[in-house]
């Protein structure tokens, strides 16, 4: 299993398009969510957690905070993940990489997991409520096509 920081430099290092942090969060969500729900197991270990904004791996919202809204500037790092998990991420970003940061957090606020964690929290109200993975899995699974 990867660590959630080379998940991140995949996402940004395979994006069509500048990723801030915030639009960073959500797509992680997103990965994480899907992972769970197709391969049955967790893209990372770090934990989701359901912030004002939307879900957040707080690792990786701290190391890239320096950027403040603007896109992330990575040096030419090499990331060492196995294939499928880059062309997870992939798939990932076919779907939600077009939508900007913006769009995500509302998508994000209308599904099941971050309502769930951030149940009992009023909506400016700062939270570090864990998303479940077993929520994820369970919102994913039922977003599938048979």
């Amino acid at each position: 299993m990867s660590t959630v920081k080379d998940v991140s430099k995949i996402v940004i290092q395979s994006s069509s398009g500048p990723i801030s942090n915030l639009k960073l969060q959500k797509l992680l969500y997103y990965v994480q969510g899907w992972s769970l729900a197709l391969y049955d197991k967790p893209a990372f270990v770090e934990r989701i957690e359901a912030w004002v904004h939307g879900p957040v791996v707080p690792e990786i919202f701290y190391a890239y905070r320096h950027f403040r809204w603007n896109p992330i500037e990575l040096g030419s790092e090499t990331v060492a993940i196995p294939d499928s998990e880059v062309s997870h991420v992939k798939e990932v970003l076919k779907v939600y990489g077009s939508l900007t940061a913006t769009d995500l957090e509302s998508l994000s606020h209308g599904e099941t997991p971050w309502i769930v964690a951030r149940d009992g929290y009023g909506p400016n109200e700062p939270a570090n409520a864990v998303i479940s993975h077993e929520s994820m899995k369970t919102y994913f699974k039922s977003r599938l096509v048979a």
